[in-house]
């Protein structure tokens, strides 16, 4: 049994463990990937903090929008492939190299067409702004590179994420040092871009040396049309999807810089990087909780809607516990970590905590989706949200500045998460459940 893992384990818990290998395998797994977002969220936050403070609103926000533009063209890279090849890998063992190789054939092609996608359109968007479209160029490029990704697949495929944890940390810890010195010596922002790049740049060299330690080699992998129209005939739908999400989730700050300024983008971007501290929480609450709910499905259908209740009950409990301190305490908690040239964050970081009680339901009402196999249905919600989110950016921003983006993704989050429901028989349950969990937080039970 993994070491490490009977010692932090209880003894109960290790003694009923031993000699059932599979689980031992799941939860040392899960533990790495915990251990992994803890890190960055950690660290990450600390070290973000110091670089927002170093290079000021106006800076911070140009290097965020810089970030988010890249983001909306990121989805041609990724191409929804992630869960479809390790799906594949874990059906299909013995097609393992054709379907690493195809997979970062269409990754790498997806990876040079965000390049020049996003660089075409900054430059059409600002055509007279140099170090605008570098900054974006350097980011967009680092979207190649994460072709190699695909080991990534492999390792999940095999529930040995440690060696994705030992490559990628490897890089981030590294970049983390150089970008302290950035600070230190007063670098310009441009080089900041160029860490990040060479942060993909060594996760992805350390990911091929993983891969080569664990007995298996790049040069192996084939790539092949049919195993490609395979890939894409399946991830379609979720390249769609994830177009419309990444839309909901950074048009904000894409449009905040094209109609108010950079300097108002880092003040937005400073809550936000607060506020998304707190998003993995319901991410592991999701993951430990989906073998229940699916098990619960197969087996009593009135249990399972029970611990659909239970679970948004928690989502609701959770969002109070979070929001209401963070909504209180917002000034103190933006000028404490980023000084007084943020302060305008303070606020927005208040209207953000609002933002935490869709997010909650979201992630848990993806448990529904998932077991009823509604993806379509998932896919018209985060295009309603896209849209919704669009329209009243456009709207309210002139207006309010960032208070409107932020207004506006609340209100994108209310159709996608509530609103749509109403209008779809099979979901319209869920809706029923989610809104007697809130009406009733405090009989929350779980069996």
């Amino acid at each position: 049994m993994n070491y490490i893992l009977t010692k932090l384990l209880p003894q109960f818990i290790s003694i009923r463990l031993e000699g059932r290998t599979a689980l031992q395998k799941i939860l040392a797994n899960t533990g790495w990937l915990f251990v992994d977002k803890i890190l960055r969220m950690g660290v990450g936050l600390l070290v973000g903090v110091w670089v927002a403070r170093y290079l000021g609103p106006e800076q911070f926000g140009l290097y965020n929008y810089a970030l988010s533009f890249v983001a909306l063209f990121s989805t041609f890279a990724t191409l929804g492939l992630d869960g479809i090849v390790v799906r594949n890998i874990v059906r299909d063992p013995s097609c393992k190299e054709e379907i690493l190789g195809t997979a970062f054939v269409l990754k790498l092609l997806g990876g040079v067409s965000t390049l020049i996608l996003a660089v075409v359109a900054v430059s059409l968007l600002r055509p007279h702004e140099n170090l605008t479209r570098w900054l974006v160029g350097i980011t967009a490029a680092g979207m190649i590179f994460q072709a190699f990704d695909v080991i990534d697949f492999w390792f999940q495929s095999q529930v040995q994420s440690k060696y994705t944890v030992y490559a990628k940390n490897v890089a981030f810890l590294l970049i983390t040092l150089v970008k302290i010195v950035l600070i230190l010596v007063k670098a310009p922002l441009i080089v900041f871009a160029w860490a990040g790049l060479a942060e993909i740049v060594i996760g992805s060299v350390g990911l091929v040396i993983v891969y080569r330690i664990n007995g298996f080699y790049v040069k192996t992998w084939i790539a092949t049309i049919s195993r490609s129209k395979m890939l894409v005939n399946d991830s379609w739908p979720l390249i769609l999807s994830g177009i419309a999400i990444y839309i909901q989730a950074r048009i904000d700050q894409v449009m905040l810089g094209e109609m108010v300024g950079d300097t108002e983008v880092g003040q937005y971007s400073a809550a936000m990087r607060l506020i998304e501290v707190f998003g993995f929480i319901p991410m592991i609450i999701y993951s430990s909780v989906l073998p229940k709910v699916s098990s619960a499905k197969v087996e009593n259908e009135s249990l399972y809607y029970e611990r659909l209740l239970n679970i948004y009950r928690l989502m609701f409990l959770l969002f109070l516990v979070t929001a209401i301190p963070i909504y209180v305490f917002s000034n103190q908690i933006v000028i404490t970590l980023f000084g007084n040239e943020y302060k305008m964050a303070g606020a927005l970081l208040a209207l953000f905590s609002i933002r935490l009680f869709f997010a909650n339901f979201g992630v848990a009402k993806s448990l529904f989706i998932t077991n009823e196999n509604l993806f379509k249905y998932a896919l018209f919600t985060a295009i309603s949200g896209a849209i919704t989110n669009i329209g009243l950016n456009y709207l309210l921003i002139p207006r309010y500045a960032s208070r409107g983006a932020i207004l506006a993704t609340i209100a994108s989050f209310f159709v996608t998460v509530f609103f749509v429901d109403f209008f779809h028989e099979k979901v319209r349950k869920n809706l029923r459940i989610m809104l007697k969990a809130m009406a009733t937080p405090w009989e929350m039970r779980f069996r």
